[in-house]
């Protein structure tokens, strides 16, 4: 069955922007050859997105080509289909990565076994269950790439089919 999604490099040093098109192309099994632009928000990097089509699981297959390159931020999206519930994965050096199940409409998914050990470790730690929710939802990664997110408004997309 196959989906669609999105990858978003919000922040790449130039030295690594060859490696991330190859990290994909591997994934995508054609080649990659994207329009960067420079990302304002860290002078010496650049950023682009590029929408893909592939099978279920895709997205997670490109997260983990791109996770652990300390210079790099991204964002990698796959829509739900009628069998799958969709996924977004997000990266920054200082959080690691981020992974959550979307639904049809992109809100985040908190399956019930992990708001219970949330809500329990909270308990626990005598912190606010706030803060542990906002975990499970992505809030400090949100709060991270919220700056990097906003300089790339008007930057064009590209379509990328697996093949």
């Amino acid at each position: 069955m196959n989906t669609r999604g999105v990858v978003y490099i919000h922040s790449a040093p130039s030295a690594l922007r060859p490696h991330v098109e190859w990290a994909v192309a591997g994934v995508l099994g054609v080649p990659v050859s994207w329009h960067w632009t420079a990302q304002p928000v860290i002078p010496g990097t650049h950023r682009t997105e590029c929408s893909w089509t592939g099978p279920v699981g895709t997205g997670a297959a490109i997260a983990s080509s791109l996770k652990g390159w300390q210079k790099l931020r991204f964002e990698v999206t796959e829509e739900p289909t009628a069998g799958s519930e969709g996924t977004r994965y997000s990266y920054t050096p200082s959080l690691g990565v981020f992974h959550a199940t979307t639904g049809m409409h992109g809100d985040i998914l908190v399956p019930e076994l992990r708001l219970k050990q949330a809500v329990l470790q909270a308990t626990l730690a005598d912190r606010p269950i706030t803060e542990a929710i906002d975990e499970l939802l992505g809030t400090p990664w949100d709060d991270e790439l919220e700056a990097f997110r906003h300089a790339g408004e008007d930057t064009p997309v590209r379509w990328l089919h697996v093949g």
